[in-house]
């Protein structure tokens, strides 16, 4: 069993910069592929950016702005988001699994935080 604790979220104007952590139980994190997603008002849930093995991905929408990164020996995975537009506004989640997979597909994912609520005002 994993738990998800998410954190970081607020509100910033057009262009600032947030991160956001994901602390995660349990003494086996390294083997967990790790995902970040989000769902805005009225909108599914989407795939943003994700870690499996030792590779991070994200989505094309969010590439060059957003930055996923993971320290295993503190549980944690990040999401660093840089030049934020008003459209990232959307409760992010953090997301892990220990089974493989396309990172993108959020059906694949067994364990789920509460989720951060994020704001970018224009």
């Amino acid at each position: 069993q994993v738990q998800l604790v998410e954190s970081g979220g607020g509100l910033v104007q057009a262009g600032g910069s947030l991160r956001l952590s994901c602390a995660a139980s349990g003494r086996t994190f390294n083997r967990y592929s790790m995902g970040w997603f989000r769902q805005a008002p009225g909108k599914e849930r989407e795939f943003v950016a994700g870690w499996s093995g030792f590779n991070p991905y994200t989505t094309d929408s969010v590439k060059g702005r957003f930055t996923i990164s993971r320290d295993n020996a503190k549980n944690t995975v990040y999401l660093h988001m840089n030049s934020l537009k008003p459209e990232d506004t959307a409760v992010y989640y953090c997301a892990a699994r220990d089974r493989p997979g396309d990172l993108r597909y959020s059906q694949l994912y067994d364990y789920w935080g509460q989720g951060t609520q994020v704001t970018v005002s224009s």
